[in-house]
């Protein structure tokens, strides 16, 4: 005896499949593990500031696919990455890795991007005078 369940291929547990047709745009991203929450890949998906292969993206149950282009930022940085594959949970990093490829260029370290002392921090050790003697020494 068949039953009804038995009879379909297409049976969706809520899951998505690993190569499916398409996923949630905030729910990639943290697969990707770009953001630490979901609910961080959706805020910023909600914020307008995300790009899919060159639209805006204003809500986060934009759908993605293989192929599709990404621009985002995070942190100081703009990120472009190429999605590869839609992943099925949030794994290790290796598998996270696997989901995309980086296509922005890596990030040249700046002088806004040195760590700089609050004014009231006091006196400066040798240590810190030392090092910001070797920064102004390098320019």
């Amino acid at each position: 005896m068949t039953t009804e369940r038995d009879d379909h291929d297409d049976f969706d547990d809520g899951q998505p499949e690993a190569g499916a047709g398409r996923l949630r745009i905030d729910k990639w991203l943290w697969f990707g593990r770009f953001f630490k929450t979901r609910s961080l890949a959706a805020k910023v998906c909600n914020g307008g500031v995300v790009r899919c292969s060159g639209s805006l993206v204003t809500k986060a149950h934009h759908a993605v696919k293989p192929g599709d282009v990404l621009t985002f930022p995070q942190g100081r940085h703009i990120r472009v990455v190429k999605v590869l594959a839609l992943g099925s949970r949030r794994g290790p990093a290796e598998e996270a890795r696997a989901l995309y490829e980086d296509l922005s260029p890596p990030a040249a370290e700046t002088a806004m991007d040195v760590p700089s002392r609050p004014q009231s921090a006091g006196r400066p050790s040798k240590r810190d005078r030392r090092a910001l003697e070797r920064l102004k020494a390098e320019e």
